[in-house]
């Protein structure tokens, strides 16, 4: 009996490790959890072409959109676990569990965890005739101003409204936040000086702060940028909030239970695609950053994910705003 058992594994292993060598035989599907068109849509589309060449077949989209990103998170978690069937996922895979109390998956349990793609800075950015011109003047007119500011988002769980909920608690000043559907509409508003304060990605920033339709006075990454229009703004860090860093950075999941050798080969085609050169120039048009550390890796991106919700929970949960 003892020697069937031994022998049934290894015909089992032989056989995964066939199917891997031979994988894939038929085109892969991206899930994209957002429409067609946003800047994750983009994003898995660069990828998908940069990933075709190491991984020699075809990967095709899927958008999946609907409940913050989580109707598609919950089709990967549940499809079955052959490769054929991945995730292009945001920050909202880290914020998705304080923000939904009902989810169908569990985002450290149901995924195996790929590696990581890129990640977009963010600008703290004002309405044109705010009367302050640097960060300490901004903070001066905050204080000033205290229950008569109003601060804009694209909506409940977009990136301006993760970010704008880390903004106020650490400057612990509450303000009257207006949520929009969308990004555009927020931005139109901020322009025309309906509302104060916003904070949002440089891809949606940059152009307006080119043009000089709005203010802009600090930057979410540790260190400044290079980005002609951004590169003399400080970092909130170095303005006095320590530690403060917000990115909204993309990622690659499969459900859990893949095979290990499929994983082995889409994380070497996903390192090849970040090395492409084609990609690179893509995401750096997008003004996102190549993620080029230990995050590349399954246990780097899943250690990292595991902070992102610890960071982003508590905050969260004070504010007693949920999707659900």
């Amino acid at each position: 009996m003892k020697r069937l058992l031994m022998a049934a594994v290894a015909a089992t292993l032989t056989a995964t490790g066939a199917f891997a060598q031979d994988y894939p035989t038929k085109p892969i599907v991206f899930v994209v959890p957002f429409a067609a068109g946003g800047p994750t849509d983009k994003v898995a589309r660069d990828l998908a072409e940069a990933m075709r060449k190491p991984l020699g077949g075809q990967i095709i989209i899927e958008n999946v959109a609907g409940a913050g990103g989580t109707l598609g998170q919950t089709k990967v978690a549940k499809a079955t676990p052959d490769g054929y069937t991945l995730l292009v996922a945001h920050i909202a895979m880290a914020t998705a569990p304080a923000l939904y109390r009902n989810l169908q998956y569990k985002t450290l349990e149901d995924f195996e965890y790929l590696g990581m793609i890129n990640e977009v800075p963010m600008t703290l950015i004002s309405r044109p005739t705010l009367p302050a011109n640097n960060y300490a003047e901004l903070s001066k007119w905050i204080n000033d101003n205290k229950g008569k500011i109003n601060l804009a988002n694209a909506g409940l769980g977009s990136a301006s409204h993760l970010c704008g909920l880390l903004f106020q608690s650490s400057i612990k000043v509450e303000m009257v936040t207006v949520p929009y559907k969308g990004t555009g509409p927020a931005m139109t508003d901020l322009i025309g000086g309906q509302v104060d304060l916003m904070c949002d990605q440089t891809t949606n920033t940059t152009p307006q702060i080119e043009g000089g339709k709005v203010k802009a006075f600090a930057v979410t990454t540790p260190k400044r940028l290079s980005t002609p229009a951004l590169k003399d703004l400080p970092t909130l860090d170095e303005a006095g909030l320590k530690g403060f860093q917000v990115a909204i950075w993309h990622a690659l999941y499969a459900p859990k239970g893949t095979p290990k050798p499929i994983l082995e080969k889409l994380n070497a085609a996903l390192k090849a695609a970040l090395k492409d050169p084609d990609f690179v120039k893509r995401e750096e048009a997008l003004g996102a950053v190549i993620v080029s550390d230990d995050r590349v890796n399954p246990e780097g991106h899943k250690k990292f994910v595991e902070s992102e919700i610890n960071k982003w929970g508590p905050i969260i949960r004070a504010a007693g705003t949920y999707a659900d």
